[in-house]
């Protein structure tokens, strides 16, 4: 990941990829003739699958949502009937059962922790409580962040994966998985629809987004969002299989005294990251990428390039405060304009 993929304005990001202007275009841009978009993890959530003569995949459509509702169920913090809860609410106290499906989330949180130096840590849920939906977001005070900081750490989680538990040592200590669990809950989906025969099928959930390869050998054409306005694209990622991982602070936030407040914090700090708006990575499959978005924008500017590169990450874009867009060598050749 060299420096000089760096660009310096959005101008020059559009003469990288030879685009003339940024237009508003759908998402996930491809032939989906059986579609269904329902609400799930506080997005909109869309599967559609590409082959109109595609045998039961109406049928094959419903048991994937039903199969991401039931692991979303799970592992949502603020769900207080979720396995996650329980765990919450049991912090101090005895280990809670959790699921497999859980479990392995549970670890890969931790060997993403190593991996990023810290950077990803999801026991900062005493300070998202208030960041959750897109309704009323309360912005915690100083106080509340001084005491919350005292008790993140990913020490505090304890996993017995022989005995399938999970425990919280520190009473004060709660556990946040948003930034790791979208897309193990949109592979699952996906898994589904494979799972009965269904192929050329799309998972797009707030921006991230899943493919298997389609029959007629087309890509599915994916839009990168403009993090400084969501509803225009950057570029489209020509997908044929694989994950195309979005994080930005665009999607749940509240202007306070007026800045952005949004719900990828510093674990270090409490507070929101500064200096990137917003970042996408490109793989093959879900653990390539997950959970480093998150972990990119608390390195921040100076450090994402670096700590994606460490992590394996080929291809990868993240667009700066100030308008600037740095893109490794991978994803530029990969790249192409929004159509202008």
């Amino acid at each position: 990941m060299a420096p000089s993929a760096f660009c310096s304005s959005r101008r020059r990001f559009a003469r990288v990829l030879g685009a003339a202007a940024l237009l508003p275009l759908p998402l996930a841009g491809a032939a989906a003739p059986w579609r269904e978009r329902r609400r799930l993890m506080g997005t909109w959530v869309q599967v559609g699958v590409a082959d109109p003569r595609a045998v039961g995949a109406q049928r094959a459509i419903g048991q994937a949502f039903d199969e991401m509702k039931r692991l979303a169920a799970l592992m949502s913090a603020f769900d207080p009937r979720s396995v996650v809860a329980r765990i919450n609410r049991g912090a101090g106290g005895r280990p809670v059962p959790v699921p497999p499906e859980l479990l392995a989330v549970l670890g890969e949180a931790r060997r993403l922790h190593r991996r990023t130096g810290g950077a990803f840590d999801p026991t900062v849920g005493r300070l998202t409580a208030g960041l959750a939906g897109t309704g009323a977001l309360r912005v915690p005070d100083e106080q509340e962040v001084r005491a919350a900081l005292a008790h993140i750490g990913l020490a505090h989680l304890e996993l017995d994966e022989r005995r399938g538990t999970a425990r919280l040592d520190d009473p004060s200590t709660r556990l946040d998985l948003g930034g790791i669990a979208k897309l193990p809950i949109l592979q699952a989906g996906l898994d589904v629809l494979e799972a009965r025969g269904v192929r050329g099928a799309l998972v797009d959930g707030g921006g991230d987004v899943l493919a298997s390869a389609r029959d007629d050998g087309r890509a599915w054409r994916v839009g990168v969002r403009d993090p400084a306005a969501p509803e225009r694209l950057l570029a489209i990622v020509p997908l044929r299989a694989g994950v195309v991982a979005s994080s930005g602070d665009y999607e749940r936030f509240v202007m306070h005294e007026g800045r952005r407040y949004h719900h990828i914090l510093e674990p270090a700090t409490g507070r929101p990251t500064r200096g990137i708006r917003g970042v996408t990575l490109v793989g093959e499959r879900v653990d390539e990428v997950n959970g480093l978005g998150a972990a990119a924008m608390v390195a921040g500017p100076r450090g994402a390039a670096a700590l994606l590169e460490r992590c394996g990450v080929a291809q990868a874009l993240f667009v700066r405060e100030d308008g600037g867009a740095w893109i490794g060598p991978a994803l530029a050749q990969r790249l192409e304009p929004a159509p202008g």
